[in-house]
This record gives C-alpha cells, sequence and structure tokens, in this order.
C-alpha cells in the first residue's frame, strides 16, 4: 500500500512537471515613435514585471515612419499602437477601422513655438511671418484656430513644411514659429543649446482640450481581455512613476544607453504629470468637441458618434 501511494506521488509529480506552462498572451505594441519619455508607462511596465503579472508577452515596437502604426494595427498587423486623438478622427473618417481603447498622455502636449527674445510675442505678432510645420491637415487646423484667437487668417501667414527639424528650423531663423512643437521636448531641447522659447499653448488658445497620446486598436479584431490587461499593467506603471520618481528615471534611463541624457531627464519631469492615471477612463464630451472642431474646421464632411470613435474596454 504504501508503495502504491508512493507510486502515485512520483507520477503525479511526473505529470506536473511534465505538464506545458501556460504561455502568455503575445502582444505587438507600435509606438508612434522612438522611445522616449512619453513612453515612461510602457518602458516601467516591461521592466517591473508588470506586463508579465498579467500574463502578456509585449513586444515594444519604435516605427520607422511614424505615420505607419495605425496603419498597421488597422491591417492587422500589430494589435496596439500608440496614436494621437487628432489623428484619429481623421483615420477613422478616412475609413481606417480604429478605435481608442486607452490614454497615455491625457493633456495636449502640442504648442506654437517661437523664440523667446524675438519678435513674436503674441500669436497676433505672426501676420505675415512664417511658420513651419511637421505634419500637414490636423496641425493647419490647430494653427487656424490659433491665430483667429488673435484676428488673423491662415492665408494671412505662409507656411513652411520643415519636416521634423521643428526647433531647428526655429533657432536658424528659418521660420517665426513652429507648430507641432511638443512643450516637454522642443523646450527643453532648445533650452540644452542656449536658447529660450516661448510656447502658446494650444488649449489656451482657442483649441478644445484633448488626448495627445492614445492607444488605438482594430475595431473589428481587438482582444478585450488582452487590452484590459495591458492597461492594468500600464495603471500599474504610472502608479509607480508617480510615487517612486527618481526610481522610476534610473529605470528608465537603464532600458537604453541613448536615453540616459539631460533632455530625457528633463523631458522626464515635464511629462510625469501628463499621464493617464486612469487609462481606461473615457471623457465622452472631449471626443465629442473635437470631432465638432474638426468638422466646424473643414477636415471631416460629417461627424461621427462617440462610439465610433472610443470605447471602454472594461465596460460589459
Amino acid at each position: 500500500m504504501k508503495q502504491f501511494i508512493r507510486n502515485t506521488a512520483l507520477a503525479s509529480a511526473l505529470s506536473l512537471i511534465a505538464a506545458p506552462l501556460m504561455a502568455a498572451d503575445k502582444v505587438t505594441l507600435m509606438l508612434d515613435w522612438f522611445v522616449n519619455p512619453d513612453h515612461g508607462p510602457i518602458i516601467i511596465a516591461q521592466e517591473k514585471g508588470y506586463f508579465a503579472a498579467q500574463d502578456l508577452e509585449v513586444e515594444i515596437i519604435a516605427p520607422a515612419d511614424p505615420s505607419d502604426p495605425p496603419k498597421m494595427v488597422a491591417a492587422g498587423q500589430a494589435d496596439l499602437a500608440i496614436s494621437y486623438q487628432p489623428q484619429l478622427h481623421l483615420q477613422i473618417h478616412e475609413g481606417l477601422p480604429l478605435q481608442r481603447v486607452g490614454t497615455l498622455v491625457a493633456t495636449p502636449l502640442n504648442c506654437l513655438l517661437a523664440l523667446e527674445d524675438g519678435p513674436i510675442k503674441t500669436p497676433a505678432d505672426l501676420k505675415g511671418k512664417k511658420i513651419g510645420f511637421s505634419v500637414g491637415g490636423v496641425e493647419e487646423a490647430v494653427l487656424t484656430s490659433v491665430l483667429k484667437t488673435h484676428g488673423v487668417a491662415l492665408d494671412e501667414v505662409e507656411l513652411v513644411n520643415v519636416n521634423w527639424s521643428l526647433s531647428p528650423s526655429l533657432m536658424s531663423g528659418q521660420v517665426d514659429a513652429v507648430i507641432g512643437a511638443f512643450r516637454n521636448f522642443e523646450l527643453n531641447q532648445m533650452d540644452i543649446e542656449g536658447v529660450a522659447g516661448r510656447c502658446f499653448y494650444v488649449e489656451e488658445e482657442g483649441l478644445p482640450p484633448y488626448d495627445e497620446l492614445i492607444y488605438v486598436a482594430n475595431t473589428n479584431s481587438m482582444d478585450r481581455d488582452m487590452i484590459t490587461r495591458f492597461l492594468a499593467a500600464t495603471e500599474q506603471a504610472t502608479q509607480f512613476m508617480v510615487n517612486h520618481s527618481e526610481e522610476s528615471w534610473e529605470i528608465f534611463a537603464g532600458y537604453s544607453s541613448e536615453l540616459n541624457d539631460e533632455l530625457n531627464a528633463r523631458a522626464w519631469v515635464d511629462t510625469l504629470p501628463r499621464f493617464a492615471l486612469r487609462p481606461t477612463a473615457m471623457d465622452e464630451g472631449r471626443y465629442a468637441r473635437f470631432e465638432s472642431f474638426l468638422h466646424e474646421a473643414g477636415l471631416i464632411d460629417s461627424i461621427n458618434p462617440v462610439s465610433a470613435i472610443t470605447i471602454d474596454v472594461t465596460a460589459e
């Protein structure tokens, strides 16, 4: 009898060893650009094991082209992408099957940037001046709104496509101001180079507030349970960052050697209070107002319901 019990126990132990462990769900996440402090909660969730604790194996990919990630999600080539609320509205009207499923940075970062010691003291001073931009469409609508608040029409300024050289084109005198500069980066970049910038914040200049960085998924194929677990991990990471700002910076800076520099250190401090503390939380009015803003600006020819733009993945 004792021998039978020993044999049974041994067989049970061997069966447990032989049984395969439950594999973590693989998630492909496309960033909006190269890794930077805007992606803090994602990197911290990866490095602290919060994704693993949610049975997720997250592959973080930086795109070659910042416009690619939403298209890849729409084509089923990635599970999630980081994108921008203003662009999402346009992409849905273009027919891409996308929805916002969570928020990363919950306030605008975009600003109209000029030189602190230059002649542009208010946006009204830009009449007859040159303004640089990187991405057409939404940025033109944003600029139109800001200028209109100060009595200047878009056709009273000269727009110059400076690609991604926003602060260099401003510091070199190629343009008098730039739209699309991020206040947590370009301002710090210029200051490090000894040039002070003056930022006109778009949400204080006639533009409705919006979520700067969001997570988007494919409307037709999203895995809501997986996304819910992904967002739970980034929420935990954000809480850790708020509670342990210096330690979280050290973890982030150690993720890759090129991140550990003065620009990223400054940007980390400036970005920290802007992360969404509740990434699944959804402000329906914010999305409805921005949809109406784009319609009034003539960038979309109809108004989609909020339910077509953003969802709460945790809702039953």
